[in-house]
């Protein structure tokens, strides 16, 4: 019975009219493909499912050696205290701040004029050029 829903090129191929749909997008659809992916999701899900579990244990037993800890205001635990050290770090902070901002500027200002050097030298190198072309020109007319 199988043999009617094939056809020639199928019969060499072992492949069923059944075994291969087309989408309306025009795409080919396996079922062996189909199947073969959906068991590889159906793995992954197996293991998401494991590792959770896992991770669900390390969280109870976290909560198991921190529960006789006294509990800490959030207030606490942000290391944000105006006193005279965080002043005096927050100036020399801005000093810092400062001298790199002051260093890059200098730095901007030196490739500025390195630029202007190079692109001079450029055009004395032309002109340089030029002329020993003309007097390359000159002498082969003498000759």
């Amino acid at each position: 019975m199988p043999e009617k829903n094939m056809n020639k090129s199928d019969r060499r191929t072992g492949a069923r009219v059944e075994d291969v749909n087309q989408l309306p997008n025009g795409v080919s659809y396996h079922v062996a493909t189909h199947q073969d992916r959906q068991g590889k999701l159906q793995e992954h899900l197996r293991q998401l499912s494991v590792l959770f579990r896992k991770l669900r244990l390390v969280y109870d037993k976290c909560n198991e050696n921190c529960a006789g800890l006294d509990p800490v205001s959030m207030e606490q635990l942000i290391p944000y205290v105006e006193d005279e050290s965080t002043k005096h770090e927050d100036h020399s902070l801005a000093n810092q701040l400062r001298l790199a901002s002051e260093e890059r500027r200098e730095i901007v200002e030196v490739n500025k004029k390195l630029k202007q050097k190079n692109q001079h030298l450029k055009q004395i190198m032309d002109q340089l050029r030029n002329l020993i072309w003309d007097i390359n020109a000159m002498l082969a007319m003498r000759n």
